[in-house]
């Protein structure tokens, strides 16, 4: 038996980190500015993170959610304090299509409803409901209903409330679209967002899988635009990389016994990673780092030779270049040691750890800088 081959390879295997570094089996050190699709939250192999689990491993590792588990509790009331969300509840999963997939049922269980406004770009995830209200037919299988489901124009306000009525369900946005190339929610189209919800009593889901936990220099980014969502999706940093994902749920919402479940989602060994982080994110400010060396590296890359255009917020940014983005990335990965993400034919994706420092932001730059200036890079 071999892998199901759906995933395109980069010929390198890291099999070390530390930090904002990876090393591969060769030796070679790569600066890592993707943080493996915005997981990596506090670095690599932070101490106290390894620590937590290595302590956690050695007492319980796992039972499941038929008995009490009480650092399920102590994560909510962290991530309570540091959000901001104090008064709202946990769900715990294990991913982000499992949030998004979980948050859609609540949002339909409350008003009874079925249909859902989605928005042109987005990604939720591949299961069957995340898939249906992600706007990529290339990865909706038949036995993927979307019937249901409305897309509208990004961004665009406008549309938004024409196509609101009181047969809508839920509207699920990302605060910033990540895989449809960091574009990011205005605030305008967020309050307005909020208030045709709250016109048709539907429910508004913000998609913080990507970019939240402190990646856009708030702790989600929606925050910017002075709203409270009634569900808010997380994963990806919520762990460090232990695969861990969460439903934030306002007061309105009642929980009765049965309506949603799982069986690894708020296991020991996640509560334990998801605190860590937690614990990290407070004690070392990076939600202000994010902010500040995020705005750093944005300024520096604005104005280089082929960029055309670079958005987002703190450390998840998207630079839009003028010509095909792969040639450059692969030049980066292979002749500079660095790390990048894609979003879109034309786009750089990055999306480093939250305790990226400038001196690691200020290497990046250099390195991107020296990339430009060659002439021709990598096919």
């Amino acid at each position: 038996m071999k892998p199901f081959d759906v995933y395109p390879l980069y010929d390198i295997e890291p099999v070390k980190a530390r930090g904002s570094y990876v090393w591969d089996d060769k030796g070679t050190r790569y600066l890592d500015l993707y943080g493996g699709h915005a997981v990596i939250s506090i670095g690599h192999a932070h101490p106290h993170y390894v620590e937590k689990l290595t302590d956690q491993l050695g007492k319980i590792g796992f039972y499941s959610n038929s008995v009490r588990i009480s650092m399920q509790d102590e994560l909510a009331a962290k991530l309570g304090e540091l959000s901001g969300y104090e008064d709202y509840a946990l769900f715990l999963c294990n991913s982000g299509a499992e949030a998004n997939e979980n948050a859609l049922k609540l949002a339909s269980f409350h008003n009874g409803r079925k249909k859902v406004i989605a928005f042109t770009k987005g990604f939720h995830g591949r299961t069957a409901g995340a898939v249906a209200i992600t706007d990529n037919a290339s990865i909706v299988a038949p036995v993927n209903p979307r019937d249901h489901v409305q897309f509208v124009p990004f961004n665009d306000a406008g549309a938004l409330e024409a196509a609101m009525s009181d047969e809508i369900s839920a509207v699920i946005v990302e605060g910033i679209q990540g895989v449809g190339g960091i574009h990011v929610a205005s605030e305008d189209f967020l309050r307005r967002a909020r208030a045709a919800c709250d016109r048709y009593g539907a429910a508004l889901i913000l998609d913080s899988v990507q970019c939240g936990y402190g990646r856009s220099g708030k702790f989600f980014s929606h925050q910017y635009a002075g709203i409270h969502p009634d569900l808010i999706t997380t994963a990806k940093g919520m762990g460090n990389g232990f695969p861990v994902g969460g439903v934030l749920i306002s007061p309105r919402f009642k929980a009765v016994h049965g309506m949603l479940g799982t069986t690894f989602g708020g296991n020991h060994l996640a509560c334990a990673a998801a605190i860590a982080v937690l614990d990290v994110i407070k004690a070392e400010n990076l939600v202000r780092n994010a902010a500040e060396v995020g705005a750093y590296l944005a300024e520096g890359v604005r104005g280089l030779p082929g960029v055309k255009e670079v958005r987002g917020r703190g450390l998840m940014i998207g630079i839009e270049m003028e010509e095909p983005a792969e040639p450059l990335r692969k030049t980066l990965l292979y002749d500079e040691h660095v790390f990048t993400g894609a979003a879109g034919k034309h786009t750089i994706r990055l999306l480093p750890s939250l305790a990226l420092g400038r001196e690691d932001a200020a290497l990046f730059l250099e390195k991107f800088r020296a990339v430009l200036q060659q002439a021709p890079v990598r096919g």
